[in-house]
């Protein structure tokens, strides 16, 4: 599978802004890929005022992100902000070639910034299938909590997209790799850049890892649209041969 991590800043609290620009990122990929991965939050940078940005399920971004996944006959994933039911949800939407959409919301919500205070939790693992792998999706902090991401379902990807800010990058680089290797599993990394109107600088580091935490794609600083290979035969070669994955405990999540 061929994806392509989106690396750039975010235009603050600007939906209207970040369309137009992650329009014009992802028209701009001229090879044929499987899946676009774009940052958390990208409509708006990791606000806590999301009445000021929040969408529904039929907006704008959504409609827009079905179009692309359409004419580039690939799918798009990356999180939002969504209204629903009164609630908003940091969601995680995964859109496939034909329109249709699976979606996440973020579990671990980043209590540091405040995030539980505005934001209500995802209770539920997603697994995706797309389109001979099963991907499974996760946000941010979310990668400080391995258990929730323990691999119990023989997922062959993990996602994170992240505003994972600079102060802490080396546990990013460190966390992605151990999700890597204990998963037996490949791990896709999206960050932003730029700073924030917080005052919160992000250098990037997005990435590719493969099942054995070997580096296939090297965390990148700049800006850009870097492009990287799965290969799902390599992969599941090795987990027979070494079998890691048969000796996984057997727990239950509260």
């Amino acid at each position: 599978m061929k994806i392509a991590i989106i690396q750039t800043q975010l235009f603050w609290e600007n939906p209207s802004e970040n369309r137009k620009h992650f329009e014009q990122k992802i028209n701009s990929i001229s090879e044929n890929v499987d899946l676009i991965v774009l940052p958390e939050m990208f409509t708006s940078g990791f606000t806590m005022n999301p009445e000021t940005v929040a969408e529904t399920m039929s907006g704008k971004t959504i409609q827009l992100l079905i179009l692309l996944a359409k004419a580039k006959n690939c799918a798009i994933t990356g999180s939002l902000v969504i209204a629903e039911n009164n609630n908003f949800y940091n969601r995680m939407v995964f859109i496939f070639p034909n329109g249709n959409i699976e979606f996440y919301d973020k579990k671990h919500l980043f209590t540091l910034a405040g995030e539980n205070k505005v934001y209500t939790a995802g209770n539920q693992k997603k697994i995706v299938e797309f389109p001979d792998f099963k991907i499974c999706l996760q946000i941010c902090y979310d990668l400080r909590f391995p258990t929730f991401s323990r691999n119990i379902e023989d997922y062959d990807l993990l996602i994170f997209v992240a505003n994972w800010p600079k102060p802490r990058i080396n546990a990013w680089d460190i966390l992605l790799k151990a999700r890597a290797v204990e998963n037996m599993c490949f791990v896709i990394g999206a960050n932003r850049i730029g700073v924030d109107e917080n005052k919160n600088e992000y250098t990037g580091h997005s990435q590719a890892i493969d099942f054995l935490g070997n580096v296939l794609l090297k965390p990148e600083a700049n800006e850009g649209v870097f492009i990287t290979t799965l290969d799902k035969n390599a992969m599941n070669e090795t987990r027979q041969k070494l079998g890691f994955l048969n000796d996984r405990d057997i727990f239950t999540m509260q």
